[in-house]
């Protein structure tokens, strides 16, 4: 027996527009929070410290994880 999914791509089509809308949401509500914190050079720099300190710890770690090179 074959149940017709009515609309079935077309549900799925939607699901990366929901992705992105979702991504964006999440990086200007980010934004708008810690756009107070960029306009002092001292926290500015204090955030993109910790910012790229994240990075390159999980950059670290993701290579040690898949033994890409040694650590």
């Amino acid at each position: 027996m074959f149940i017709a999914f009515d609309g079935f791509w077309e549900n799925v089509s939607r699901y990366p527009r929901y992705f992105i809308a979702i991504t964006l949401g999440i990086f200007f509500y980010l934004f708008g929070w810690l756009a107070p914190l960029l306009k002092r050079p001292v926290t500015a720099i204090a955030l993109i410290g910790f910012f790229v300190a994240g990075l390159v710890f999980i950059a670290f770690t993701l290579r040690a994880m898949l033994g890409l090179s040694p650590v």
